[in-house]
């Protein structure tokens, strides 16, 4: 059974591209349950499983089945290119309870009985379903986010130069496998049977690290938006852990501040280098105030989430072996 959307020429003008870490968060659960579907993703198994032995995911769980339906308020269509986690996470906490019950119904689980509190008082279930995903995201996934986000924006970078050059049949013939277009059709290769026009709106689509190696679809009441696999996720953790500090680094700025360093390889805030340097984030801010006057980092602030890469002069020297 196919989901199948048809185009006009301003839907077509309307793709866009945009990511979202509240999809990977969800996306991720099913890793967590199910590896031997996603192999590519045990380095990350490996490193979250210990940290999660205290965390209560009992809702979560039953609302993220291995397989089937997963409720939209869940995964709501990002509304920016580049959505902010608390803003997102916001965005399921004001869901409304009528909204939840009517979409938790559909949920296939293995856990009825955490979907029947859920039901008998929905608007508890769902500040208990934010509490959650607040903590998985704090354990699991915080730490990563910089890592999973370099992969998606280079897809979404790569996919955008690929329609500009090529247009939508060139861009879809790439995608996915279970995914075609057919002149003014797009058809995927779903679970679900779905077929309408997208009247405008366009359609949003969304490069994710862990919904490997599946497509996820959402369409009405929400903007149509079609979730894939992104480009060299195979790769993602490939250089897994922190990279050793060269000695002549470590002796000319202080081991600390050279594993400090030597981490932004990709930007990084200053909670996920603390967790991956196993250092307190107060220690880890003094050190990147340091090597910010220093001329060495430099900070972005995306939303409410402040990341430091390393600047030219930073690059030059975490190459001094």
């Amino acid at each position: 059974m196919p989901v199948e959307w048809r185009f006009t020429p301003d839907d077509v003008a309307r793709l866009r591209f945009a990511f979202s870490p509240m999809w990977e968060l969800v996306a991720s659960l099913r890793v967590l349950r199910a590896p031997g579907r996603h192999s590519l993703h045990l380095p990350w198994l490996r490193a979250v499983r210990p940290r999660l032995r205290e965390v209560d995911l009992t809702d979560l769980f039953a609302l993220v089945p291995v397989r089937g339906y997963v409720p939209d308020f869940l995964t709501p269509p990002p509304d920016t290119p580049l959505p902010d986690f608390a803003a997102e996470l916001e965005r399921v906490r004001a869901t409304p309870p009528t909204t939840a019950y009517e979409e938790m119904v559909w949920v296939q689980t293995s856990d009825p009985a955490a979907l029947r509190r859920f039901a008998d008082d929905p608007a508890e279930g769902v500040r208990r379903v934010t509490d959650q995903l607040l903590a998985y995201w704090t354990v699991a996934i915080e730490e990563f986010w910089p890592r999973i986000r370099a992969l998606l924006e280079g897809d979404v970078m790569g996919r955008a130069r690929m329609l500009a050059a090529g247009g939508v049949r060139e861009l879809f013939a790439d995608l996915h496998p279970g995914v075609a277009w057919h002149g003014d059709r797009l058809v995927t290769a779903k679970n679900c049977d779905y077929d309408g026009d997208l009247g405008g709106d366009g359609l949003v689509l969304v490069p994710s690290a862990f919904s490997w190696p599946d497509v996820w679809v959402m369409y009405e009441p929400y903007l149509p938006m079609l979730c894939y696999p992104a480009r060299g996720v195979g790769t993602l953790w490939t250089d897994g852990s922190p990279p050793c500090t060269p000695e002549a680094l470590a002796a000319l700025i202080g081991r600390t501040r050279a594993q400090v360093l030597t981490a932004l390889a990709e930007p990084g805030s200053t909670s996920g280098l603390a967790r991956r340097l196993g250092l307190t984030p107060g220690a880890v801010s003094q050190h990147l105030a340091v090597l910010s006057d220093a001329g060495l980092v430099a900070r972005r602030r995306l939303g409410r989430e402040v990341l430091y890469r390393r600047t030219p002069a930073g690059e030059s020297l975490a190459d001094v072996s």
